[in-house]
């Protein structure tokens, strides 16, 4: 049987098969069925940084100053009994690390620095493994520079970093003007990682109410390869564990994903679609491929097909868009 272990984040891993940050991190029966499947470890849902500070704003309004609301103070709950989001997720750290013999990544959402990033100190102290930094921020000011923009990514992170021991990971979108040079500078800024890439839930437009509605919108094979893309890109290039994330449902998506040079593949939407059976179903599907073309490890596969060690580099470049386009040939049967 080859060897599918791997290294992540500085974390020995028994496979690359890491469950991504979705809702099932809530629920601890369903983390246990994924580990029972093979899942190397788990990267539990965000905590974001908007939900703290309402939290926050709550907490002062009702509970620290509750002579401003006269009687209607009285029907409010007592300052001990009052459970933040942050409290809650702070307890499923630690309910998980005491159940999964997997590292745990706990996962922050935000875009800005202050004493927000505090909240990693705590998550670390209640047993994270490792930090997913999932930083997103809408440069909708037209005022608003690419370059300040990175750079309000970079302060978060070595803001973050300063007051906490475990690696650290960047949840990255793509939309950089140029993520290789991002991402050298957020390995020299202390990531031990990055994760590619966000996937963003989009408004949507609902034409009979005409107003704007927010609707789950799942991945498909499709969307990983701009993620397989710039893996393979970046790997040779940089020093930084490198995470696949998003449109891996098979085991052919996942074996694309380390060929490129991933070093681990997250999964969500299969998960969410078809259960843990899902992760059971890739993990076996890269054994099987690994041994029957006499592969000793995922070692010995990873990054292979990297543009670094690509006999055509130029595959991954320009050159393979034009080539798209002049291959096209319509469907049989329609007519210009």
């Amino acid at each position: 049987m080859p060897d599918l272990s791997t290294t992540y984040l500085g974390l020995a891993l028994k496979n690359p098969l890491v469950p991504s940050s979705t809702p099932l991190s809530h629920d601890l029966d369903a983390m246990l069925h994924l580990e029972d499947a093979g899942a190397a470890a788990v990267v539990m849902h965000s905590l974001f940084e908007e939900d703290v500070k309402r939290d926050e704003q709550m907490m002062d309004r009702f509970l620290l100053n509750p002579d401003a609301f006269g009687e209607s103070a009285g029907h409010l709950p007592a300052g001990h009994d009052y459970q933040s989001r942050l409290d809650t997720y702070l307890e499923q750290i630690q309910r998980l690390k005491s159940r999964l013999s997997i590292p745990v990544v706990a996962s922050l959402n935000g875009s800005s620095a202050g004493g927000w990033v505090e909240l990693g100190k705590e998550m670390q102290a209640a047993g994270a493994d490792a930090l997913e930094l999932n930083a997103w921020y809408m440069p909708s000011d037209p005022g608003v520079t690419a370059a300040e923009t990175e750079h309000r990514y970079l302060s978060l992170l070595q803001s973050l970093k300063a007051v906490v021991n475990v690696p650290i990971s960047m949840k990255l979108s793509p939309f950089f003007s140029s993520l290789p040079h991002f991402v050298q500078q957020a390995e020299q800024a202390g990531a031990a990682g990055v994760s590619m890439f966000n996937r963003f839930f989009q408004p949507d437009i609902d034409l009979e109410t005409l107003t704007v509605v927010d609707r789950v919108q799942l991945s498909s094979s499709a969307d990983a390869l701009l993620t397989m893309r710039w893996i393979a890109i970046l790997r040779g290039r940089t020093g930084v564990s490198l995470a696949a994330t998003g449109g891996v449902h098979s085991a052919d998506d996942a074996l694309k994903m380390l060929l490129a040079g991933a070093d681990v593949v997250h999964l969500a939407s299969a998960l969410l679609q078809r259960g843990p059976q899902a992760l059971r179903e890739v993990l076996q599907g890269i054994g099987r491929w690994l041994e029957e073309r006499e592969y000793d490890s995922v070692a010995q596969l990873k990054g292979s097909m990297s543009q670094h060690n690509s006999p055509d580099p130029s595959a991954f470049a320009r050159a393979a868009y034009l080539n798209a386009i002049d291959s096209f040939t319509p469907p049989d049967g329609v007519r210009y």
